[in-house]
């Protein structure tokens, strides 16, 4: 079979992190690159900084990057776009215009003979209250039309102005705090939990957190955070047989 790939937490757009145009051209090279061997590729959440469609209006920009998944569908692979908690607020346009399939939920999936739970990992037994809180605002439908009574001149501006505020204000430049230990990190905590009545997951791959990991829960499952597209440039493949945690290193070749 052909391989599977897997990233998430590109942050396209944050105005906070410098040379994004760079990384944009960076993460298409890779899915140029992955475009004859692939049969599908996730796209685990927070892909873009900030992204929030009205009925006849998107962000601007990204061209480079929404053409390579429009050439990635056209060819066969298919292409799985999860939201993140930057980019809730996708409709149908990735699905009409570029032929994504898009997920709002983690998802459950068999890959070959295995199995795979697949989430950005937001809202993932996360203990912040604060963080809970205003992710059932932005989740809330009343909250999402209410915004969309903003005009898009002055709502994504805001948007994009508020993600690189949160980013600087937390010292996220480059990513999260760093590994803090399977009993203090939620997402493996909830991997573990979920792990008690869903034995039959072999794999969980998550984004969010913008750590690389890579952690054997039992004999038969494992746990990948897939760290990020903004310093790490990091994605996992599964050709069937083995899932491996990558780094993208352009001129080199990879599975």
């Amino acid at each position: 079979m052909k391989s599977v790939y897997f990233l998430s937490d590109a942050h396209l757009g944050c105005r906070s992190i410098p040379h994004d145009r760079t990384r944009e051209r960076r993460l298409v090279r890779f899915l140029d690159s992955v475009k004859h061997k692939a049969s599908a590729v996730y796209l685990l959440g927070d892909i873009f900084d900030f992204w929030y469609e009205y009925k006849t209006v998107v962000p601007r920009g990204y061209t480079r990057f929404l053409g390579k998944l429009s050439e990635l569908a056209d060819l066969g692979v298919e292409v799985h776009f999860f939201t993140g908690n930057h980019d809730i607020w996708c409709s149908d346009y990735l699905v009409k215009e570029c032929g994504v399939t898009l997920h709002t939920r983690p998802v459950t999936v068999e890959i070959g003979d295995r199995v795979f739970m697949l989430a950005h990992g937001d809202g993932l037994g996360d203990p912040d209250r604060k963080f809970r809180l205003l992710r059932r605002v932005f989740h809330n439908r009343l909250c999402q039309k209410l915004f969309a009574c903003v005009h898009p001149r002055w709502a994504v501006d805001f948007g994009l102005a508020w993600a690189a505020h949160n980013r600087v204000k937390h010292g996220l430049e480059g990513g999260d705090p760093p590994y803090m230990g399977e009993d203090k990190e939620y997402l493996v905590r909830y991997a573990k939990d979920y792990l008690k009545n869903h034995s039959e997951i072999n794999y969980f791959i998550f984004g969010h957190r913008h750590i690389e990991l890579d952690l054997l829960l039992s004999r038969t499952s494992r746990l990948l955070i897939l760290g990020d597209w903004i310093t790490q440039f990091t994605y996992a493949v599964f050709d069937g047989e083995n899932l491996f945690m990558e780094n993208f290193v352009e001129g080199e070749t990879r599975l």
